[in-house]
């Protein structure tokens, strides 16, 4: 029994038409025909390229790598836990490049038989070394120089014990402090003790003792109490 396809009739069709009809239309058959075989030629050579991408030297997932194939404007990024996944096709260069790694690379083997391939990348740390940049809260140079010469330095920690610890400083302090309760004790027994040694008599008066002022006038004529320069 003969069953008829289609193609035969097509083809019969194109035997009665005209000469330049049947040109055109061999030509659009031919072109629709080699599309085809190419679209099926192009698939095969697509693959699901997926890996992981990790450091060198602790296997570390490293996290938002971008993954680009070279030559093209297509790739993806590596998720939080540095993998990934893209479609890529036989003989792809599979270029990786992160902040604070070297860049690296992958050649897709074209000699592959299967749709998928997977991979684990290693990335080597790269240690990158800015220039020194000082910056002065001053606009220009000129006011630097002036800055510079003109403001003051603030004490250093040696500068500023010294300064708590100065002597009028520290019998300023001492006057301005209140007694605590060993001084106060110790005021109070020395009262007591005053007040039992003149026990049964009248307790003298300074201002009245003569040797006192005998004193008085020998450093008086000596000069103790001239204001001295």
């Amino acid at each position: 029994m003969y069953r008829d396809t289609g193609l035969s009739s097509a083809c019969g069709i194109i035997v009665y038409l005209p000469v330049t009809m049947r040109t055109i239309l061999t030509a659009i058959f031919c072109y629709f025909s080699l599309t085809g075989l190419l679209a099926q030629v192009q698939e095969s050579d697509l693959v699901q390229f997926s890996g992981v991408v990790v450091t060198g030297d602790s296997i570390r997932a490293v996290p938002f790598v971008n993954i680009r194939i070279k030559g093209t404007h297509r790739g993806t990024t590596s998720d939080p836990y540095g993998f990934f996944s893209l479609v890529a096709r036989k003989g792809d260069v599979i270029q990786f490049s992160a902040v604070g790694f070297k860049k690296g690379s992958y050649h897709i083997p074209d000699t592959l038989s299967a749709s998928r391939y997977s991979l684990v990348q290693i990335m080597t740390n790269d240690t990158i070394l800015l220039k020194e940049t000082v910056i002065y809260p001053w606009p220009t140079p000129e006011q630097f120089k002036q800055a510079f010469v003109w403001n003051k330095i603030p004490d250093d920690d040696l500068t500023i014990a010294q300064k708590n610890l100065d002597k009028m400083e520290m019998r300023e302090r001492a006057r301005a402090m209140p007694m605590d309760g060993s001084m106060n004790y110790r005021n109070y027994m020395d009262n007591q003790v005053s007040k039992l040694y003149y026990r049964g008599q009248a307790q003298p008066i300074p201002l009245f003792n003569p040797f006192a002022w005998a004193e008085f006038i020998k450093a008086w004529k000596r000069g103790d109490f001239k204001r001295k320069e």
